[in-house]
């Protein structure tokens, strides 16, 4: 087969470390990896494909190119689309849909822009097959076609991975909105923790103290054990026609067999240690990050614990990584303090704070409170300790009363947020301390 481009998007600001990730798992670089806008450009055979899909944490979708060309109306679009061989890829006894994308496009209207590809897909599979064509469906489709318009230039991709990526197949359980499993990741990488190009996790222990359904942790876990992303779930590459069924399920075998002897042999993979943990003041939550767990294949290596996390203790005497993604915005009634009608991880906070929770919606100062007592307590607790926290609160340092050492950009979906990096040091004396103890 000709060498194929793909296109694997990524949220902002994680194109980097995708590139990294992508390195690692296939060895590529120079021409054949580029780093674009958005996400990263690699070129590779039907193999790459598969294996992309099935090992990439922080790609959004694997999407294959498959026209690029200028365009100013809705008919130069037809064109495009109609000059690809969609038969070679699906056969009309399948369902489709298209989606539109835009940068800057001169169209007044990607509803038309999308229906004229969808006509110009129908009418070449009309002329070569007999005047049959697929139909639409626009829930669950088995053909995904992607267009992405710019100012000038048009791209059609086919989508190889059907639902987007972060839908790992092992979450059932959630809390109200969840962290979606490619940003945590991203934060496993940016906090240095993970390191996809060099595929290896740090032996540090990481804990998450507000733990929710278990996002974090369970990446982290799935990492130190060698799992792949993608293991449990289905790919729309699937049911596309240049799928070669025995080297998917080889490349499957392959990734069985690398979890049975540790990831690229840096661990042990029924070493009984337990180098990651979670916690969540909802008890509700950590059952849901338990079953989620069990479900992902990891519950024998993290450990679950309900507790608030201005009173937990540190997991392990050996200090390590803290990374968490306290509440905010549309979670909470107000920056940083756990909503009233929340009841997952909206509301990581108890007792000290049950005046915060029946304060204003607006009442910042409650907030403020929290993140101060949360700052004493890990200078009373946690020195040594890194913590990483992403939230889009760029003023979350003073809160803390703490001084970042890093801080790196990332967006949560259209929330442009900082992963903050504080080095935790033992109190000094003469800090002040939380003007009410925490309650037992």
């Amino acid at each position: 087969m000709t060498p194929l481009t793909l296109f694997l998007p990524c949220a902002a600001g994680v194109e980097g470390y995708l590139a990294d990730e992508v390195h690692g798992l296939t060895g590529l670089a120079g021409d054949d990896l580029l780093t674009v806008r958005g996400g990263v450009r690699v070129r590779g055979d039907w193999a790459l494909v598969m294996r992309l899909n099935l090992h990439s944490r922080l790609a959004q979708r694997v999407l294959i190119e498959l026209a690029h060309g200028p365009y100013g109306d809705e008919h130069d679009l037809y064109a495009l689309a109609a000059s690809v061989a969609w038969e070679d890829w699906f056969s009309p006894r399948q369902t489709f849909r298209v989606d539109v994308t835009a940068q800057a496009s001169p169209l007044k209207s990607l509803n038309f822009a999308t229906l004229r590809v969808k006509d110009a897909v129908a009418d070449r599979f009309r002329e070569r097959a007999g005047g049959v064509r697929p139909s639409i469906d626009t829930r669950a489709p088995d053909v995904r076609v992607q267009a992405h318009l710019g100012p000038a230039e048009a791209t059609l991709y086919i989508d190889t991975s059907g639902e987007p990526l972060f839908k790992r197949g092992w979450r059932q359980d959630k809390g109200d909105a969840p962290l979606k499993e490619t940003l945590a990741a991203a934060m496993l990488a940016a906090s240095g923790w993970w390191q996809p190009a060099e595929r290896r996790v740090s032996d540090l222990p990481l804990y998450d103290p507000c733990c929710g359904s278990g996002t974090i942790v369970i990446e982290a876990a799935q990492l130190r054990l060698g799992l792949p992303a993608g293991g449990q779930r289905r790919f729309a590459f699937e049911r596309l026609k240049p799928l070669d069924p025995a080297r998917w399920n080889a490349i499957k075998t392959e990734a069985a067999r690398a979890y049975r002897t540790g990831a690229t042999g840096q661990f042990d993979s029924k070493d009984a240690t337990i180098h990651v943990f979670g916690s969540d003041v909802a008890h509700r939550m950590v059952d849901f990050a338990q079953r989620n767990a069990e479900r992902a294949g990891v519950a024998h290596a993290v450990q679950l614990r309900g507790g608030d996390a201005l009173q937990r203790m540190p997991p392990t005497v050996r200090p390590g990584v803290l990374l968490m993604n306290p509440p905010y915005g549309e979670r909470i009634a107000a920056a940083g303090v756990a909503g009233v009608r929340a009841g997952g991880r909206e509301a990581f906070q108890s007792g000290p704070l049950g005046r915060a929770r029946d304060a204003a919606p607006d009442d910042a100062n409650a907030g403020d409170e929290f993140f101060a007592r949360l700052a004493a307590h890990w200078k009373g607790h946690y020195a040594g300790w890194a913590a990483w926290l992403l939230t889009p609160d760029l003023k979350l340092p003073g809160r803390l009363r703490l001084k970042e050492s890093r801080r790196v950009p990332l967006w949560n979906g259209p929330i442009e947020c900082r992963l903050f990096r504080f080095d935790l040091t033992a109190r000094q004396r003469g800090d002040s301390e939380p003007k009410t103890p925490p309650s037992a």
